[in-house]
C-alpha cells in the first residue's frame, strides 16, 4: 500500500492548526494567564474538538491538491471546513451542556484564526517555492520567448520554470492591455511583431507559440517570423487537439505543416455518432492504411460492439490492431487479412461478422503509379473490388455502406480517378433494398501514405533538391483527423444514393508548401533548391471537388455538401464486371479505351501512358520559372 506522506503531513499540520487556534484564543481571553480550572476545560475540549475537525477536513477533501499549487479552490474548502466547525462545535457544547466552560469570544474567533493559520501557511509555502523557482539563481535553463500571454502562456511559463530545462525571459502578445504587465514574474515585453529584437537582446534561439485558441493566421504569422529570423519555432497543441483529449496544454512540440495551413476545428454531432456507432458492429476495409487506421481510431471513441479490420497487408492489420487494443482496452477487435476482390472471402466475412456499417477505404490511390502499366490493377481493385464488397454488403443486409472516394473522380484525367468514379457508379447501381450506399469525396490528406509531404520531408533531410512538378500546381489539403471526422459525420448524415463532398477550403500551391516545409525544417532556404520536373502522367494542374454538370446543396453541417449526381451509365458496371472476371489480364490501352467509353468525362492528358519527364527547371526565387504545359481547364 502506497502512503501519500505529503497528504499525511498536511493533515497533521491542520490538526495542529486547530489545536493551536483553540489554545491561542483561550490564552488571549485570559491575557495568557489561564486559571487552572480553565486549563482543564481546554484540554478536555481539545480531546473532542480535534477529532471533530479531523472528520470535517477529510469530508471536504482538503488533501487532494499539493501545497505548492494552493489556489482559491483550496481556500474555499478551508473556509467551508472552518465554517462547518463553527456550527458543529457549539451544537456539541449545547448537547454536552458545556456552555459555561467555553468563553464566547473563543467560539466567535476560532474559525477566523483557523482559516488564517491553515490558508496562510499554504500560501506562504507556495510563495516560498515560487520565489525559489523564479529567482535568478534558479533560472539556469536555455532562454526562450513565449508568444501569447493568455492562459496557455501563463500555465506554460509556470511549467517551464519547474522543468529547469528552459527559462522564459519574456512573453509577446498583441493585446495592448497585457503589455508591460507580468505573468509569474515574467514581463510581457511587447507585440508579436517585435519578436526579432527581443530575441537578439536575450540571446533566444527557441520561441514557443502558445496560442491554442487563436486563428491559424495568427499562429502562421508568428511561425513565419521565427523562420524569417532563423529561430526555432515550437508550439503547444491546437484547440482541436485539446478538445480531442490526446494532448495536454503544456505539451510542447515542433511546428507542423498543419499549424501553418490550419483550418477551423470540426464540430461533430457526437451524440448522433454515438447513437449510430455505439454498440454496433463496424467494418473498415483498408484499415491498415493512413486514412483507414485513423478512421478506426475515431470510430473506437464511440465504443462500437465490435470493430472489424480488413486489409490485404498482414503487417498493417497487425499494427493497427495492436495500437487499438493498447489504447482501447475494452474494444473488441476482429482482424482479417484479405482482398476485397476475393468474393468468397468477403461474403464469408460479412456473413460471420454481421456488420451494421461498412466503411470502404481500401484503394490504390497513387496517380502516376497507376498510369504506369497498372491500369488493369487500378480498375480491378478500385472499381471491381468496390462492386464485390458492395454487392456482398447488400446481400448481407448491411445498414449503411460508405465509400471513401476522391476529388480525382471529378472530370478524371487519370486511371486512378476514372476507376474511383466507376466505383461511385457501381454503388449507385446497387441503390435498392435495405442497404444505404453513401459516397464521400475529399482531397489530399496531410502526411497520408503516398502524399507529397513525406516525400518533401525526405528530400529536405537529404539536403535537396525538392522536386515540384509545376510552379502553379495546386491541391486541396486537410489534416488526417479532420478528414476522418468529417468522413464519419458524412457517413452518419448521408442518405442512400447521395455523394457528399467535404469542404476542402482554399487550394494550396505546392510550391508554397515546399518552401514552408524547408523553413519549418530549420534548413537554409538558400541551400535547398526547388526543382520543377513537369507534370507526371495523369496529373492535373488543379483538382475539382465537383464536376461542371454537378451542383451542390448545403447540409446542416457547414463543412459538408451534397453533390447533385449525374445519371450513371449502369451498363458500364456490367461491362466492367465481365472484363474483370475473365481469366486473362487486359492491356493498359484496352483498359483506358473502355474507361473512356464507360465514363464520358474521363479525358486522359496527352501522352498519358508513360512519357519521359522534361528537363528539370530550378526555382530561381524571384526569377520567373520556365513555363510548363498545363492541362486544359473545364
Amino acid at each position: 500500500m502506497n502512503i501519500n506522506w505529503r497528504a499525511v503531513l498536511a493533515f497533521a499540520h491542520d490538526l495542529c492548526a486547530a489545536a493551536v487556534a483553540w489554545s491561542l484564543l483561550y490564552g488571549v481571553r485570559f491575557n495568557f494567564d489561564v486559571p487552572d480550572a480553565q486549563v482543564a476545560d481546554l484540554v478536555a475540549s481539545l480531546a473532542w474538538i480535534v477529532p471533530l475537525q479531523a472528520a470535517i477536513f477529510l469530508g471536504f477533501g482538503l488533501y487532494r491538491g499539493l501545497w505548492r499549487f494552493a489556489s482559491t479552490v483550496d481556500l474555499q474548502r478551508i473556509v467551508l471546513s472552518a465554517g462547518m466547525g463553527a456550527i458543529l462545535i457549539p451544537l456539541v457544547i449545547v448537547m454536552l451542556q458545556l456552555q459555561a466552560s467555553v468563553p464566547r469570544s473563543v467560539l466567535v474567533l476560532y474559525p477566523l484564526v483557523l482559516i488564517f493559520l491553515m490558508a496562510g501557511n499554504r500560501f506562504a509555502y507556495r510563495i516560498w517555492k515560487e520565489h525559489r523557482l523564479y529567482s535568478p539563481l534558479a533560472a539556469l535553463g536555455e532562454p526562450v520567448l513565449v508568444v501569447g500571454a493568455g492562459e496557455a502562456g501563463a500555465r506554460l511559463t509556470a511549467e517551464l520554470a519547474r522543468s529547469r530545462q528552459w527559462r522564459v525571459v519574456g512573453l509577446l502578445d498583441d493585446d495592448p492591455r497585457k503589455l508591460h504587465g507580468h505573468i509569474r514574474n515574467v514581463p510581457v515585453l511587447g507585440p508579436i511583431a517585435e519578436l526579432a529584437p527581443w530575441a537578439r537582446r536575450y540571446g533566444v534561439r527557441k520561441v514557443i507559440i502558445a496560442l491554442p485558441s487563436a486563428h491559424h493566421a495568427v499562429r502562421r504569422r508568428a511561425a513565419e517570423l521565427c523562420a524569417q529570423h532563423r529561430l526555432e519555432a515550437l508550439t503547444v497543441p491546437s484547440y482541436e487537439e485539446l478538445i480531442d483529449g490526446g494532448h495536454a496544454l503544456t505539451t510542447i512540440r515542433s511546428i507542423e505543416l498543419d499549424d501553418l495551413l490550419g483550418r477551423d476545428p470540426v464540430v461533430l454531432d457526437s451524440a448522433g455518432l454515438a447513437e449510430w456507432l455505439g454498440n454496433r458492429v463496424v467494418m473498415v476495409t483498408g484499415a491498415g492504411g493512413s486514412i483507414g487506421a485513423e478512421l478506426c481510431r475515431q470510430i473506437a471513441k464511440f465504443r462500437p460492439a465490435r470493430l472489424v479490420l480488413f486489409d490485404i497487408s498482414e503487417a498493417a492489420v497487425y499494427e493497427i490492431r495492436t495500437a487499438l487494443c493498447d489504447e482501447y482496452t475494452q474494444l473488441v477487435v476482429s482482424a482479417i487479412v484479405g482482398d476485397v476482390k476475393h468474393a468468397a472471402l468477403v461474403e464469408d466475412v460479412l456473413a460471420r461478422e454481421k456488420p451494421d456499417v461498412v466503411f470502404h477505404a481500401a484503394a490504390y490511390k497513387h496517380v502516376p503509379l497507376m498510369e504506369e502499366q497498372n491500369a488493369w490493377a487500378a480498375v480491378r481493385n478500385n472499381a471491381w473490388g468496390t462492386w464485390v464488397l458492395a454487392r456482398a454488403a447488400a446481400e448481407a443486409k448491411v445498414e449503411k455502406f460508405v465509400l471513401v472516394s476522391t476529388d480525382k473522380a471529378v472530370n478524371p484525367t487519370s486511371v486512378m480517378g476514372a476507376s474511383k468514379r466507376l466505383a461511385e457508379i457501381a454503388c449507385e447501381t446497387l441503390q435498392r433494398g435495405r442497404t444505404e450506399f453513401v459516397v464521400v469525396r475529399f482531397g489530399n490528406v496531410f502526411g497520408s501514405a503516398g502524399s507529397v509531404i513525406p516525400r518533401f520531408r525526405e528530400q529536405i533531410v537529404r539536403g535537396g533538391p525538392v522536386t515540384v512538378t509545376h510552379p502553379d500546381i495546386t491541391r486541396f489539403f486537410m489534416s488526417l483527423s479532420e478528414a476522418t471526422q468529417l468522413l464519419l459525420q458524412a457517413g452518419f448524415m448521408g442518405k442512400s444514393g447521395e455523394i457528399l463532398v467535404l469542404d476542402m477550403g482554399d487550394p494550396v500551391r505546392i510550391l508554397d508548401l515546399a518552401r514552408d516545409m524547408i523553413r519549418l525544417s530549420g534548413a537554409d532556404p538558400d541551400r535547398v533548391p526547388i526543382v520543377f520536373t513537369g507534370l507526371r502522367p495523369g496529373e492535373k494542374l488543379f483538382e475539382e471537388p465537383l464536376a461542371s454538370e454537378e451542383a451542390k446543396r448545403p447540409t446542416p453541417h457547414p463543412k459538408l455538401f451534397i453533390a447533385s449526381v449525374r445519371s450513371a451509365n449502369r451498363d458500364a458496371v456490367g461491362q466492367m464486371i465481365a472484363l474483370c472476371e475473365r481469366d486473362r489480364a487486359a492491356q493498359d490501352a484496352e483498359v483506358r479505351a473502355r474507361l473512356q467509353a464507360w465514363i464520358p468525362e474521363y479525358e486522359p492528358l496527352a501522352g498519358a501512358p508513360v512519357k519521359p519527364m522534361p528537363a528539370p527547371v530550378i526555382d530561381a526565387g524571384s526569377r520567373a520559372p520556365t513555363p510548363l504545359r498545363a492541362p486544359r481547364r473545364r
